[in-house]
């Protein structure tokens, strides 16, 4: 008799990618009727923030999937993110609680969705009550391989010290699985070790082609005021640090001719606390004092369908990161409808770009050379993208490829 599995996720991030990285996995758990248990630890905040994926469980009525919240009193105790040393500490507090609750729910394997957060407990040896699997989502070690790579200042230094934690932490034997969304850097982990599998994981975009029935782009269109005639850049995400761009995109259109920024529709989509958006709100007027351009903002959470509906409205995706590392869904969201996009030409993204033909890159952290990619766009935006080879990108990054990765590995 085949001894029933106890597989434990383990996710305490709540914006960004995360819960839909969950939400795919149970969907595929509970569609196929899985026979084994499928234990969620998150943090309280996920059952408030995202009451789609706990309504998700209670829709499959099965009782070996359950969302499992730890307690408020170790939320509460978790250091905050806001400097090094800080999350240095809450990744060692977020190991203790992976481990407890391991113990706890008896768990056969833990799949840890965010691994970077423990590189390293795991280089140090700090032993785990189960096996555990997980997802690297920002190895730059490789990142001279990159026909763009242009070293920064340190980053040898950067690159050495990771690739040490990474070949130490790929010797801790309780370790099955390293999934990763950069298929560039499997070839490196398998140099680095022998028995650990690394895998290269699918990053996920699940598009549902009704959803131009319920919300179509000319309604929403018309629901957000966008003058007519107007190109519309979408810059979508969470606005809680600089690292998006936003600040960068804002100088680079003040630096373009009054002709072309009039034809320009800005559209700024995503979270943002209130001093961020006090901030962004502040450039946005002096911008608009001296150029002719149109500039709205949607600062709140945006659900996945109407997520889906403001990329199928947009002419081009900005997604001009600030040497971003690892991979971006805003990539993926802007392939599957087929939209272009201006980007990065840092690491992954850049490489991606490139290679798939997704749009154009260029170094977002010079806003003259943002605004030369605009001009681009606003000029001659059809001669910048291949519509086809971005079908296939993202054909190759579904939900189900995602969870079937997964599944097939741990």
């Amino acid at each position: 008799m085949i001894k029933k599995r106890n597989l434990m996720l383990f996710d305490l991030s709540i914006f960004g990618h995360h819960a839909a990285y969950i939400k795919y996995l149970i969907q595929y758990w509970g569609d196929r009727q899985l026979a084994d248990r499928l234990d969620v630890v998150v943090s309280p905040m996920f059952l408030e923030k995202h009451a789609d994926v706990v309504g998700l469980v209670n829709e499959y009525n099965q009782n070996n999937i359950q969302i499992v919240a730890i307690s408020a009193a170790e939320d509460a105790a978790l250091n905050s993110r806001n400097s090094k040393l800080k999350r240095a500490w809450r990744n060692f507090q977020e190991w203790q609680i992976l481990c407890r609750y391991a113990k706890s729910l008896n768990a056969s394997e833990c799949l840890i969705m965010y691994l970077d957060t423990c590189q390293i407990p795991l280089a140090l040896g700090f032993k785990s009550p189960c096996k555990l699997s997980g997802i690297y989502f920002k190895p730059t070690f490789h990142y001279s391989d990159f026909s763009s790579y242009v070293p920064y200042r340190k980053s040898f230094l950067q690159q050495h010290w990771e690739k040490t934690v990474i070949a130490r932490m790929l010797k801790h034997p309780q370790l099955k699985t390293l999934f990763c969304l950069d298929p560039f850097v499997i070839k490196h982990l398998d140099r680095l070790n022998s028995h650990v599998a690394a895998v290269h994981l699918p990053d996920p975009v699940q598009v549902d082609r009704h959803v131009s029935e319920i919300i179509q782009p000319d309604l929403l269109k018309t629901k957000l005021s966008i003058d007519a005639n107007r190109q519309i850049f979408l810059l979508f995400g969470s606005f809680e640090a600089e690292r998006k761009g936003v600040y960068q995109t804002l100088e680079a259109i003040s630096q373009l001719p009054s002709n072309l920024s009039a034809q320009i529709c800005l559209l700024i989509v995503g979270n943002a606390y209130p001093p961020e958006q006090a901030a962004i709100q502040s450039q946005i007027e002096r911008v608009q004092q001296s150029h002719p351009v149109q500039i709205l903002t949607r600062f709140e959470y945006i659900s996945e369908d109407t997520v889906q509906a403001y990329f199928q409205l947009a002419d081009v995706v900005l997604a001009p990161y600030q040497h971003h590392i690892g991979m971006s869904g805003i990539l993926l969201l802007a392939a599957a409808v087929q939209k272009p996009v201006l980007s990065s030409n840092y690491g992954l993204m850049g490489e991606m770009v490139k290679r798939y033909q997704l749009g154009l890159g260029v170094d977002s952290a010079i806003p003259s050379e943002i605004a030369q990619g605009l001009i681009r766009f606003v000029t001659d935006a059809t001669s910048l993208g291949d519509r086809n080879s971005m079908k296939q990108f993202a054909e190759q990054n579904t939900a189900e490829e995602y969870a079937k990765v997964i599944f097939q590995y741990v």
